[in-house]
């Protein structure tokens, strides 16, 4: 019954804040009380009490009272914080001024005359000063409440363990203690592991869920790359205003990196008992990819002077220790691997669905801290990465409101191929057998990921402007691999024909580099690594009609237009089938259309492949000497590609997101296709031909072959040293960070935090942002 009665008094508050004709006296504590004095009101009930349409009306109708509401919660939660919360009325105070402001601030946000509310200061609501009789007044709103969070998340009894045995109405001095002695778990900088408290994780959960909603005004600004929106409150709450910064970032990531959703691996625990710290765990991976946010790792790249340093994105740069690194990393991995754990019982381990926010933790770790991504690429501990980023992206590829994976997942591998040791890690043997629907082969990881680019003929079309990407990490790593199986080779065969067919070489005026990327592949692959590459030599010779197709591909009016015609047959991008495309692993399971009513958010344009990566040349010594822009050849529309150099791919991916408006733009013309068609590096491929295939067609014939493996066994033992075109440099790719790329990944991190606390709307957490103004994205349901 007073459950019901307080609820009562909550919603009478509510109304009132609109209806009365004059302004509520700051002074009038009376009244303000009744918004968080209540022990009993749950979060859930804030957010039901509270409807959007009201907050929009005491916004409009009602600004000074909904502006002194704002600023009493605040005052409250900035005397929670420097009376540490004794006693239990103080913290349910704090809590419920918490959830409160969660609810109210995306509403300031989305109005552009309130967004710089918080950063003002309230004349005349409530003066007080401090301790120290400084004038509390001249600090803003938003300093003061983000001070006050960062204060509360290491509040002795409230938030972390209390180290003293103290009586409750003696807790310790917040303003004196040590928060680097509080840090909330074990790991990087900290080796003791505080008991697990689920109210402490509960109250955290809530603090961050307030912190992620005041960072969240980007949401309602329109997307723009320019280095001068940095976001005011991720500014502040990083800088050295807040003496709370590293303790802080350690605690988030030890969370993060330290968490074990299977625990025990007792089956079914998690539908038994509530994990409040995947909660607490989810929200700290949101906060630590929000906090960098803004920060280009390229400064040299700025043109305007930089803001303020931001620590957090400093601390994450600076971590050295092998320890460290080692923690981090398998933490990451062990995140990103849960969901492929197999059990004989099904659904019977905990799966966690935070993984595009790991996803991007990673990304944030590898462009940052160049000593981590040295450190992850000096083993095979990058393999613990790859292959969930690709059971990821095969997940997902048929789904089309998950395209924002597709390219984060490509993004990291491109980062990492970029890297020698990328390439030379992959020849480690592939026994894993994660569900995916893949044909069956026996051989490395580079297999694994050269097999992976089914989605290139299988996937959807909005995948296209992935394509260069995705042929791009096949060039970087092809200097180094070993030994391809079958399957690759026909894989790479495959792609190839599919490139080669004329109505795609038409019809449009990038298609042709797709084709220059292959041939590159195939180049590196016979140069550097002839031995061990016998089942790829061999796809070659068998597929030879193709090389001939292509170096003999007709030029004039009529045979394009021919070609052309064939395209209107075509209804959804390439389609080829193989013998081999139908065999699936045991267990795989194809991605399935997004369901009805699925929210999707919006992205910005992927800028082109040579936007987000440099030319570097591999020396002989093995040093990556990079390859200045001036000397490189810049193709022009009209002139097609030359060996590993390409003009801009940034209208590739818009003329190939819509080929009927590019088609009406652009035509195909004779003296187009003997452009690029005179470049195209066939040289080597012709030779190894030419000096083979005599050879093969021969021993057939005397010896009577008709099985390959004996054609294999004889292409394993020659040599092709002497015979073939002096060997080109190596041309690598490098990831470069750049304001396009900034402002995909702002776009999509938001995307990712919108969706995943929208989706709650149908859970027991409050959906956070759900029905407010988004200017960031646009929220689409499929």
């Amino acid at each position: 019954m007073g459950n019901a009665d307080s609820k009562l008094h909550f919603r009478k508050a509510v109304i009132q804040l609109t209806t009365k004709t004059q302004p509520v006296e700051a002074t009038d504590d009376a009244f303000w009380d009744q918004f968080w004095v209540d022990a009993s009101t749950t979060v859930q009930d804030v957010f039901a009490l509270v409807p959007a349409a009201e907050i929009r009306a005491v916004r409009e109708e009602s600004p000074s009272n909904l502006a002194t509401l704002c600023y009493k919660a605040v005052e409250r939660l900035v005397q929670g914080a420097e009376s540490g919360c004794p006693s239990e009325r103080e913290r349910q105070i704090v809590l419920n001024c918490t959830r409160l402001l969660t609810r109210i601030l995306p509403y300031i946000f989305e109005d552009a005359d309130w967004r710089g509310f918080f950063w003002s200061t309230v004349p005349g609501a409530g003066r007080r000063l401090d301790e120290d009789g400084d004038d509390d007044e001249s600090r803003p709103l938003a300093e003061s409440l983000l001070l006050a969070i960062a204060d509360l998340l290491f509040c002795p009894d409230f938030t972390v363990q209390s180290h003293k045995k103290n009586s409750p109405d003696t807790g310790e001095d917040i303003r004196s203690i040590d928060s680097c002695e509080y840090i909330w778990e074990a790991g990087v900088g900290f080796a003791q592991s505080p008991p697990l408290n689920y109210v402490h994780d509960l109250n955290r959960t809530e603090l961050l869920k307030l912190l992620l909603t005041c960072f969240s005004e980007a949401m309602y600004l329109p997307p723009s790359s320019e280095r001068k929106n940095i976001n005011p409150w991720v500014a502040f709450f990083c800088s050295t205003d807040n003496r709370h910064a590293l303790p802080l970032f350690t605690s988030l990531l030890n969370v993060v990196c330290a968490y074990d959703p299977v625990g025990y691996g007792i089956p079914y625990n998690h539908l038994l008992f509530s994990d409040h710290r995947e909660q607490l765990v989810e929200q700290a991976v949101q906060i630590l990819i929000a906090l960098d946010a803004s920060t280009s790792p390229s400064p040299e790249e700025e043109q305007e002077p930089a803001g303020p340093e931001n620590l957090f994105v400093n601390y994450l740069s600076r971590i050295h220790r092998e320890e460290d690194l080692s923690f981090i990393l398998k933490g990451l991995a062990r995140l990103l691997n849960n969901p492929l754990v197999q059990t004989y019982l099904p659904r019977s381990t905990k799966k966690i669905q935070f993984h595009q926010e790991l996803l991007i933790l990673f990304w944030k770790f590898c462009d940052f801290n160049k000593k981590f991504l040295f450190f992850v690429l000096k083993s095979s501990d990058v393999l613990d990465m790859l292959v969930p980023i690709l059971f990821y992206l095969n997940d997902a590829r048929a789904d089309q409101s998950r395209v924002g994976l597709m390219h984060i997942g490509v993004f990291i591998i491109l980062l990492l191929s970029g890297e020698r040791n990328f390439g030379v890690r992959l020849n480690k043997p592939y026994t894993l057998r994660v569900p995916m629907d893949i044909p069956v082969f026996t051989g490395n990881h580079a297999d694994l990921l050269i097999i992976f680019h089914k989605i290139i003929t299988s996937g959807h079309q909005r995948l296209q402007p992935l394509f260069d990407c995705l042929l791009t990490i096949i060039v970087n790593i092809s200097p180094y691999l070993k030994s391809l199986s079958m399957v690759a080779a026909n894989k790479l065969l495959h792609l190839l024909e599919a490139f080669t067919t004329p109505w795609f070489l038409f019809s449009s005026s990038q298609n042709h580099h797709l084709v220059f990327f292959l041939l590159e592949v195939f180049n590196n692959i016979i140069q550097y690594q002839f031995d061990g590459n016998c089942n790829l030599v061999y796809a070659i010779i068998r597929k030879r009609n193709v090389f001939h197709q292509l170096a003999n591909l007709p030029s004039d009016a009529p045979s394009i237009q021919k070609a052309l015609q064939r395209k209107k047959e075509k209804k959804s991008g390439i389609s080829r089938t193989n013998s081999a495309e139908n065999e699936s692993m045991e267990g795989s399971r194809p991605a399935v259309p997004a369901e009805p009513g699925t929210l999707k958010a919006s992205l910005e344009a992927t800028p082109g492949i040579d936007k987000i990566t440099e030319k570097s040349q591999v020396s002989e010594d093995g040093t990556m000497v990079a390859v200045p822009q001036s000397e490189s050849p810049q193709v022009t529309a009209d002139n097609g590609a030359t060996t590993g150099v390409y003009r801009s791919e940034s209208e590739a991916a818009r003329s190939r997101l819509s080929s009927v408006s590019s088609s009406v733009a652009w035509s195909a013309s004779p003296d187009w296709v003997l452009s690029w068609k005179a470049k195209l590096p066939l040289q080597t491929i012709m030779r190894l031909l030419q000096v083979l295939v005599p050879q093969v067609e021969k021993i057939c014939i005397d010896k009577g072959l008709t099985d390959e493996s004996e054609i294999l066994k004889f292409l394993q033992h020659g040599t092709l040293v002497g015979l073939l075109p002096i060997p080109h440099p190596i041309l690598i790719r490098k990831y470069q960070a750049n304001a396009g790329t900034a402002m995909w990944f702002r776009t999509y991190m938001w995307g990712v935090i919108y969706l995943r606390l929208a989706w709650q709307v149908i859970n027991v957490d409050p959906p956070v942002w759900y029905d407010t103004d988004i200017r960031l994205f646009e929220i689409q349901r499929i």
